[in-house]
């Protein structure tokens, strides 16, 4: 009798297995897809959300076709738990689904609403059946709204078909996966249904890699673009400060993101004279680096007025008005008489320079209008007498607006101190000094950073007296 017992088991795991056999299959392929898209993730370095949709699509249908199989219900005894784990991944299989259609943008903007209320109504079937059992209830909303939902799908797809390669192949796996799903949800089951899937996820898994790879190759023409981009705006940058023997200037430049709109230039550099600008346009990228290429032209259109750093800013607002598409651009000059002994300040909503003498520090201010923001704006200098020794430092605001872990500002005093520490300092070792301190106090860089330097060593012929 044992022996019979057990011959009659054999043969029924040998049945179930034949009869299981290329579920068994596809369920093993559907997870090894969802290893290699896993893995190209991971590769790739990103968190693609249409990969990993279609990823965790495919492992939870494989997962299901396991569950279901008449070799699992042999091996496992009868349970209530094992029949809620059953229908609660029944349940949860197209919230990726919807996921993917959406990452992948074919659902259009209705998707934006419906997704997230599909996501919600079947994880809320998956818990209520884990937690309150299987219920002929839960089984005919998960069915009836499948169905509809696969419908509407279809017929959105079928509209689309004849304009778009994508759809179209996409439209072949969901027809594919659709007749056999639609029937299995409103009559009896007809196992043909997995072949279908893995039909629909062929076409998926196409779209997805094409459409992965053409935007991989779009990011990599674009990060080429933004590299040209970065080359050309150094370029506009002036290169060192000429040897002087009464000015000693360094400068420095570092953007938030490939390309900014902060901006420095000598626009008068010898042994007795000095023109120093900084500007900072509003906002950030390509359209700030194209404005600050507007800036610069402007500056050199006003070269006349380089010993008068009020008309200058007055000519640079003329040239700039209604040509900057409302970014408006703070600016300050300072022009340096080392004969003179004296140097003259004007800005344009810039941060206030700063006057390091004898270990003090002196605000420099004279501002007026933002530049590009109101046609025939008035400017006005403020002249200050030259010591030797003298360092001056002009700024954007991205130095002073830096934020720590806690949102604390690194502020104007933090700046006044860390300038007065760098009085041993050479000009580019300040400049290193200051932009390494704000890098370091800041938790990240959310605002391009522009420091200038310059050191009055004094006028060259009576540097000696000094």
């Amino acid at each position: 009798m044992l022996a019979f017992d057990s011959q009659l088991t054999a043969s029924e795991v040998l049945r179930a297995f034949h009869h299981d056999e290329p579920f068994l299959f596809l369920g093993a392929a559907f997870n090894t897809v969802t290893i290699i898209l896993i893995g190209l993730c991971v590769i790739r370095r990103r968190v693609d959300g249409m990969l990993l949709s279609l990823a965790w699509f495919a492992h939870l249908y494989g997962i299901r076709l396991w569950i279901n199989s008449d070799l699992l219900h042999l091996s496992i005894p009868p349970s209530e738990f094992f029949h809620r784990l059953a229908a609660a991944v029944d349940y949860i299989v197209p919230v990726p689904a919807f996921l993917f259609f959406h990452f992948a943008g074919f659902l259009g903007k209705p998707g934006k609403i419906v997704t997230p209320l599909f996501v919600i109504l079947f994880l809320g079937l998956s818990s209520s059946s884990l937690i309150f059992g299987t219920h002929a209830a839960f089984r005919e909303i998960n069915n009836s709204v499948i169905a509809v939902a696969l419908i509407a799908v279809a017929v959105h797809w079928f509209r689309r078909m004849v304009h778009d390669r994508d759809s179209r192949v996409i439209g072949l796996g969901l027809f594919c996966f659709i007749v056999p799903s639609i029937s299995d949800n409103i009559s009896a089951p007809s196992h043909i249904e997995p072949y279908g899937f893995a039909i629909l996820l062929a076409c998926l898994g196409y779209v997805a890699a094409r459409r992965t790879l053409q935007r991989d190759k779009e990011l990599d023409e674009i990060q080429q673009e933004l590299s040209l981009a970065r080359r050309m705006q150094l370029s506009i940058l002036p290169a060192a400060f000429p040897d002087s023997a009464a000015f000693k200037v360094a400068a420095k430049y570092v953007p938030m993101t490939s390309v900014a709109g902060d901006l420095y230039d000598f626009l008068l550099a010898d042994d007795q004279h000095a023109g120093l600008l900084i500007a900072d346009v509003s906002g950030h990228g390509i359209p700030a680096a194209l404005i600050a290429s507007m800036v610069k032209m402007a500056a050199i259109s006003q070269r006349a007025q380089t010993a008068h750093p009020a008309a200058l800013l007055a000519g640079m607002n003329t040239a700039l008005c209604g040509n900057t598409q409302g970014q408006y651009v703070t600016a300050a000059y300072v022009y340096l008489d080392a004969q003179a002994r004296t140097l003259h300040y004007a800005a344009a909503g810039h941060p206030a320079m700063l006057l390091l003498r004898d270990g003090a520090i002196t605000e420099i201010v004279e501002n007026g209008m933002l530049l590009a923001a109101v046609p025939n704006a008035n400017y006005e200098s403020k002249s200050v007498t030259l010591r030797s020794g003298d360092r001056l430092l002009l700024y954007t605001d991205g130095l002073v607006e830096a934020r720590d872990a806690e949102g604390k500002l690194f502020g104007e005093e933090s700046l006044a101190e860390e300038l007065k520490s760098s009085a041993s300092m050479t000009p580019t070792e300040a400049v290193d000094h200051l932009i390494a301190t704000v890098k370091h106090w800041a938790k990240t860089q959310d605002d391009d950073l522009t420091v200038l330097v310059c050191d009055f060593v004094g006028a060259p012929e009576l540097a000696a007296a000094d």
